[in-house]
């Protein structure tokens, strides 16, 4: 009991911490928020079986989440009204972050479809990709990683150690990503704890982020705050209509939930949902997709699934891999069932034992752990 009660103590003292880090007013761009944000989704990514999150990141994998991150944000904030890039950083009215400006400039150049998805781009400009990677990589290198711990004057590393510091040389980190001799160690070391913690923490952490970082984004601009969250952080941006034929004939067209018949009408009309809820992590991957009634989905709302609906998910999964291969390589729809599995992991196995699930209607179901984890292959 004691080591458990120091166990949480400890979780709330880092929360503490990013709690101070987020009120610190030494950044000018919105890279805290990014960093923070990445470094959780990378702990929920790369959970291990049972649920064992890692002991180090990369610089690389960070870069991809960070692109991942901004991606909707360097979209027209109300293109329909002539549109514009918001800004998030406050120097001169006309500077923009960095990192914000080579995502942009990328999504300009390498697809012409405004509503794009990152995958559609990146499908479509392997290349630019490659090297939009290697430059947000730098920046991330550079800035804000040596700079996030600071504390007024003080640096306290008590969430991850790296081997350089601000003064790193852009031409070592250059060898390192041509893959040439070099001396440079790209890695994040997390640590000890610190990566179960953001597990722990992170369907609290992530709304604060999300509003804290709109807040910001809205004084940079001139616009009032609550218009902004959805713009940045919505799932709505990416219409799901595309696979929602082949998920309702991949599913016999049943509810996923409910498992009856869908019809073409309210309230059994058939609407695509995120079964890992979009709020505790956004996963547009076509494993994290299935057909649900528009009722069921509107009693499911941001819950998690119970086990009995997290059995049928997962054998899913392995079932109808090859159907929902053919589907998103047909729709050009991203997959990622590994991620999707781990995400799944993090999230369901760290629950506490007094967690309460959804189950159907406003029913609500104990957690079934050993079910759970049978499930999750763990």
């Amino acid at each position: 009991m004691a080591g458990s009660q120091e166990s949480v103590q400890d979780a709330i003292r880092v929360a503490e911490k990013i709690l101070t880090l987020l009120d610190e007013g030494r950044f000018t761009a919105t890279y805290k928020y990014a960093v923070l944000l990445g470094l959780i989704d990378l702990c929920l990514v790369n959970t291990a079986p049972p649920a064992t999150p890692p002991d180090s990141l990369t610089t690389y994998q960070l870069a991809e989440k960070i692109v991942e991150i901004y991606w909707p944000q360097s979209a027209q904030y109300e293109a329909r009204d002539g549109g514009r890039v918001l800004k998030q950083n406050e120097g001169r009215r006309d500077s923009q972050a960095e990192i914000l400006s080579a995502i942009t400039k990328f999504r300009e150049a390498s697809i012409r479809d405004p509503s794009a998805s990152l995958f559609q781009a990146r499908r479509a400009a392997p290349g630019p990709y490659k090297k939009l990677l290697q430059e947000v990589e730098w920046k991330l290198i550079e800035m804000p990683l040596p700079r996030l711990q600071v504390i007024g004057n003080k640096e306290d590393a008590f969430l991850y150690t790296i081997r350089w510091d601000q003064h790193v040389r852009r031409a070592d980190v250059s060898r390192y990503q041509r893959g040439e001799s070099h001396a440079f160690d790209n890695r994040i070391y997390l640590n000890p704890k610190v990566g179960e913690y953001l597990v722990q923490l992170n369907t609290l952490l992530r709304p604060f982020i999300y509003r804290q970082w709109a807040a910001k984004v809205a004084h940079i601009n001139g616009l009032e705050e609550y218009r902004l969250e959805k713009f940045l952080f919505g799932a709505e941006r990416i219409s799901t209509e595309a696979v929602r034929a082949g998920l309702q004939e991949i599913q016999r067209n049943r509810c996923f939930y409910c498992e009856s018949s869908l019809a073409n009408s309210p309230p059994t009309r058939p609407v695509v949902d995120h079964f890992i809820p979009w709020s505790r992590y956004p996963d547009n991957g076509i494993e994290n997709l299935v057909i649900a009634h528009e009722r069921c989905n509107s009693f499911k709302r941001d819950f998690l699934a119970g086990h009995e609906h997290v059995i049928r998910w997962a054998a899913s999964m392995r079932n109808n891999s090859d159907g929902l291969e053919r589907l998103a390589e047909r729709e050009k729809w991203e997959r990622h069932p590994d991620r999707t599995l781990s995400v799944a992991r993090a999230i369901y196995l760290r629950l506490p034992d007094d967690a309460s699930l959804w189950g159907q209607a406003r029913e609500f179901v104990t957690i079934d752990r050993r079910a759970l984890e049978r499930a999750l292959g763990s």
